[in-house]
């Protein structure tokens, strides 16, 4: 099969998935293919500040048989059916973060402030947009100090850094298969100031992913919501005793819906959504819910592997 259609038809198929041997061939094959879709965000997420361990490599969409896709059991997501827990691809969109799964946050996880412009009037500093491969992103950041005071740039007496991106365009894949994406995040990370022992992170992303292209199944169109919520999150700061700092309260929202329509069929609508909790303890609680069905996990910390019953 195509392994580039569409990575927005994951979900649907979950239930067809098990009872595949009551069905067709071609509903099979489709609902193998479903069931490995979530693995992926959509183009141009990596550039967002999200939960999501987004690669910028992937290919938009995933329609294959085969499990290896992106989605690296470090984050605590697996790539294909039958590749992990949560319905068989762990966490969705190649699992959780570094930073959400044992990384902690320093300098390195911002992004670097070249061909930039900061405004004194607005205290804000703004890069791009700049376009690749037909995506364009625009980020917009504000870094103060503990008194509020507004920087050109980060230093060591930064203490909040509040990111807006926007990311638009059109993306054309291999397979000559298209997607144009609208997608945006905000993201506020506080206590990065010299002596804080432990930062925090709060910020909300969205996206949508039209696709249309060709598979062996005949044209098709896909339409992705993608988005996540972050609350809260406290993330202690790397020590000798402590390299791999993970969070110990807050939580994350994670949503994934599609709506496919693949010539001569009905179009399919389904959604997924992960609910991550941190309570202090060694452990993630990890709720996941596909089309109404519900599955509780752990997800061991640090880059352990989750688990479901």
């Amino acid at each position: 099969m195509n392994r580039l259609f569409v990575s927005g038809l994951a979900v649907a198929a979950i239930s067809v998935v098990a009872c595949s041997r009551d069905t067709t061939a071609p509903a099979s094959q489709l609902a193998i293919s479903l069931a490995s879709a979530y693995s992926i965000t959509p183009a141009g997420f990596s550039e967002l500040s999200t939960s999501y361990a987004a690669d910028a490599s992937a290919g938009a969409f995933t329609f294959g048989t085969d499990s290896h896709g992106p989605g690296g059991g470090r984050h605590g997501g697996f790539g294909g059916p039958g590749d992990g827990p949560g319905f068989g691809i762990g966490l969705m969109g190649g699992g959780l973060g570094g930073a959400f799964f044992g990384d902690g946050i320093g300098h390195d996880y911002f992004r670097p402030d070249s061909s930039c412009t900061f405004s004194s009037t607005t205290g804000q500093v703004t890069c791009g947009p700049t376009t690749h491969n037909g995506i364009t992103v625009t980020r917009v950041s504000k870094y103060t100090t503990t008194a509020g005071v507004a920087q050109s740039k980060r230093d060591s007496t930064t203490n909040t850094v509040a990111a807006a991106i926007t990311v638009t365009g059109t993306a054309t894949r291999r397979d000559s298969s298209t997607s144009t994406v609208s997608e945006k995040s905000n993201q506020t990370v506080s206590g990065l100031a010299v002596g804080s022992t432990q930062r925090t992170v709060n910020g909300t992303s969205s996206g949508t992913e039209a696709t249309t292209g060709t598979s062996t199944q005949g044209a098709f169109t896909s339409n992705r919501v993608v988005g996540d919520t972050v609350t809260g999150v406290i993330v202690p700061v790397e020590t000798t005793a402590n390299p791999h700092p993970y969070p110990t309260a807050g939580t994350v929202i994670r949503a994934m819906s599609a709506t496919v329509t693949i010539t001569g069929q009905a179009a399919t609508t389904s959604k997924r959504r992960e609910v991550v909790t941190y309570d202090g303890t060694a452990t993630a609680k990890v709720v996941i819910t596909v089309d109404g069905t519900t599955q509780s996990c752990t997800l061991p910390l640090p880059h352990g592997r989750l688990t479901c019953t």
